[in-house]
């Protein structure tokens, strides 16, 4: 797990992606990785989420791609059958991350309360997603928890943008946030790649100016 954080520190900002259409794979992962953010959460909430990620991962093995929105344990099966080099869960579903864990598959579980995190330290992890962050406090809610989970990180999810980026980064608490605003739907939809290759770079350069 520590090689994985270490990624995911560097890159320090995962984008989230949903993606509706396989043909649609490729050209946001050559996004991504030409704006400088080489890694994608492909989310399993449609149903192509399995093809797509089978499609990074085969044909761009310079994308870090992993497996976001995992539910069940299934869903973390075919995911990394399919390729996914991580898993990502909106909650903590022990059989998930017990799964994960058993079989060396690096994980990041979702937790926004003392006792989850308690929970996920207790099994080892030493990040967790922060999510919803916005509904749950945000920044200031990470802070709070990292007083007394000393040394534990966070990666916040939702809510996150150009606006707050800068402020969650700056955080030691913060190993890296998670976004969907330079990948949205939309965007992806309409074949704006232009406009998603633009937002990708900008996040890509305020990561470098705030760490280096």
């Amino acid at each position: 797990m520590d090689a994985f954080y270490k990624d995911v520190e560097r890159v320090g900002v995962v984008p989230v992606v949903v993606l509706d259409r396989v043909e649609d794979a490729l050209p946001v992962a050559d996004v991504l990785v030409r704006g400088g953010l080489p890694s994608a959460e492909v989310t399993f909430r449609t149903a192509c989420a399995a093809d797509a990620i089978r499609e990074m991962s085969e044909k761009r093995p310079n994308l870090m791609v992993g497996a976001g929105t995992v539910l069940t344990l299934d869903q973390a099966r075919r995911a990394v059958d399919a390729g996914a080099r991580y898993i990502v869960t909106p909650g903590y579903n022990m059989e998930v991350v017990d799964w994960c864990l058993a079989n060396e598959v690096p994980v990041l579980p979702a937790g926004v309360t003392p006792t989850e995190v308690t929970a996920l330290v207790n099994k080892g992890l030493a990040v967790t997603k922060f999510f919803p962050a916005a509904q749950y406090g945000g920044l200031a809610t990470i802070k709070a928890l990292a007083s007394v989970f000393v040394g534990h990180r966070f990666m916040p999810t939702g809510g996150v943008s150009t606006a707050n980026l800068r402020e969650y980064l700056e955080c030691p608490a913060v190993l890296a946030c998670g976004g969907t605003w330079m990948v949205k739907p939309d965007l992806i939809r309409s074949g704006d790649f232009d406009r998603m290759y633009q937002l990708t770079r900008e996040a890509a350069l305020l990561v470098r100016e705030v760490r280096g």
